[in-house]
């Protein structure tokens, strides 16, 4: 019994992996469009959406150009999520575990293990408080943005006009040739200040919108109140929706930032220096440049990560119960 329970743990532990992987991207491919256009928009104050895109459809190969930077972005959008849903999934179990941390938003009980309550919530991952919830949101986004920081200098790169890179390995070969292994972990700082926050406070507000949404969902009567597939579904992805607005609208300074620094090191040295630099140029409204844009691309990416990975996590439960 304990070898089966085991292999049932392993195994689990890398479905979350192989789920936060396929949901990520998935996002990454289809909202590319919308991440290339943020990059253009950010990088300099002159350039606008309208005049990004005009650019873009203007020259050659146009369908093919708002897909730039496809790559980097699949391969830092899924190994980057598949890497924070396994590690956040490891560090909310723990979390359940430890007395001194309330489980359960609504109606839960202090300590105890974690449990996953699929019969009476739309959601499947271990119940945590709120300062847990966002304290362990926080640090596997960092954990995980850290990893992934080299393939986030090489996407900003590969997908801004200012570098003529013709490849990704090009691109890798002249950063490391005149800024060494650091320039892979340019902007590190302002990504970690941005996605830290980001991060505890999507999964504290996403959380807490399944818990208020769910009185309000489609409830089917039996042993146990049970949302609908279809209800569960709209409410995760309501949830993520107005979790990704919020936390998208605080933190975006922070996005702002990072970007300058990954595509002009030199110029803007550090977070502080770059931020009083961007103040002081261009004033309060280029800490906010390409919000609109990362709203619309949060909202429907983190939406449909998160749907989709609790969709597959509550699939392969079930399926290990029957």
């Amino acid at each position: 019994m304990s070898d089966g329970a085991t292999k049932r743990k392993t195994a689990s532990t890398g479905f979350h992996f192989l789920a936060g992987l396929g949901s990520g991207c998935t996002t990454a491919f289809l909202l590319q469009p919308a991440d290339l256009l943020k990059t253009r928009v950010q990088q300099s104050r002159s350039s606008t959406l309208s005049q990004a895109l005009r650019t873009i459809l203007d020259g050659p190969s146009p369908i093919r150009q708002l897909w730039r930077g496809t790559t980097p972005s699949v391969i830092r959008t899924g190994f980057g999520s598949a890497l924070y849903f396994g590690m956040l999934n490891s560090m909310r179990t723990y979390a359940a575990k430890l007395p001194t941390i309330p489980v359960g938003g609504v109606g839960g009980v202090a300590g105890g293990p974690a449990v996953l309550e699929v019969k009476s919530s739309s959601s499947v991952l271990p119940k945590l408080g709120n300062l847990a919830n966002g304290a362990t949101g926080a640090l596997a986004r960092v954990a995980a943005g850290f990893v992934m920081n080299p393939v986030t200098v090489l996407k900003v790169r590969y997908e801004s006009s200012y570098y003529a890179y013709t490849s990704l390995l090009g691109a890798g070969r002249d950063i490391l040739a005149k800024e060494g292994f650091r320039g892979f972990f340019a902007g590190f700082g302002a990504t970690a200040v941005r996605d830290a926050p980001y991060a505890g406070l999507y999964v504290l507000v996403y959380e807490q919108a399944k818990a208020r949404l769910h009185t309000v969902a489609p409830i089917i009567e039996g042993v146990a109140p049970v949302p609908s597939k279809y209800g569960a579904l709209g409410t995760n992805f309501l949830s993520g929706v107005i979790a990704a607005v919020s936390a998208t609208t605080l933190t975006n300074p922070f996005d702002a930032i990072k970007t300058r620094l990954q595509l002009m090191p030199a110029k803007y040295g550090n977070m502080i220096k770059a931020g009083k630099m961007m103040l002081r140029e261009e004033g309060v409204r280029s800490m906010f440049d390409g919000l609109s844009l990362r709203i619309g691309r949060k909202a429907l990416s983190s939406a449909l990560a998160w749907t989709v990975y609790e969709e597959l996590i509550r699939r392969a439960q079930r399926a290990a119960v029957v």
